[in-house]
């Protein structure tokens, strides 16, 4: 059985990328940051569907707790053929009121994490080969106003997986980006009706995407069809980068 880990996996696009890899016969770990109902709720789903499923509480800046969980999912899952690095925050402001501690949060979590369980799971690849998809941003594609530390986190991701792709391609390990644009989560639809609109209507394709579309790009960035792709960033945006 195939074994995928996906950080900050209790909701939104990180639940759907558990879901899917879930449904499509792999072993499915996920880390979350401290919703611990929500995480309960999805292995308790999962596993009375008959899937294999396993929910790790971690902070995803903690490099030591990323090589923990990393091999307790090796343990109790098997090794790793797949890691979605998909843990996020977000804090946005105008830049010129932007506090020390904003910008480093954002990078420490949404850059730093991807590193941390890149850098624990990759050994292990190397051996065996292996995929690592990073969920980026088409803010960190094509820049957003208020979301400089977010836009550089995710940009910096792009690097990350570009630069890695290109170290440990002939060991047989693919890495590659999916940059949403607007998803379609909890968060959006808490959003005011009006604010949703005027948002939706930059999009060339005048829709928000879906968390499950996404999930089914990265089931197929994961998979033998993809086996030749390697170093890309696929924007999933409706045209808008």
């Amino acid at each position: 059985m195939k074994v995928a880990l996906v950080t900050g996996g209790s909701r939104g696009i990180g639940r759907a990328l558990v879901e899917e890899f879930a449904a499509a016969g792999y072993a499915a770990g996920f880390t979350y940051a401290s919703n611990q109902d929500a995480a309960n709720a999805l292995v308790d789903r999962l596993r009375s569907a008959g899937h294999t499923v396993a929910a790790y509480q971690a902070d995803a800046r903690d490099f030591s707790r990323a090589c923990q969980v990393v091999e307790q999912a090796k343990t109790e899952l098997g090794p790793l053929s797949t890691l979605i690095n998909n843990a996020w925050i977000k804090q946005d402001g105008p830049f010129h009121k932007m506090q020390a501690a904003q910008w480093q949060d954002v990078i420490d979590t949404n850059l730093g994490g991807a590193f941390n369980y890149a850098r624990a799971a990759i050994g292990d690849m190397l051996r065996s080969g292996g995929s690592v998809i990073n969920v980026t941003s088409v803010s960190g594609v094509i820049g957003m106003a208020g979301q400089t530390n977010y836009s550089a986190s995710k940009a910096g991701l792009i690097g990350l997986t570009k630069a890695l792709a290109k170290e440990v391609a002939r060991f047989g390990v693919r890495v590659n980006a999916i940059a949403p644009g607007f998803i379609e989560t909890d968060m959006t639809e808490a959003m005011d009706a009006e604010v949703r609109k005027k948002l939706y209507q930059q999009i060339p394709s005048r829709r928000p995407g879906t968390a499950q579309e996404v999930a089914k790009l990265a089931l197929y960035l994961a998979g033998d069809d993809a086996a030749y792709v390697t170093g890309q960033v696929w924007n999933l945006d409706g045209g808008l980068a």
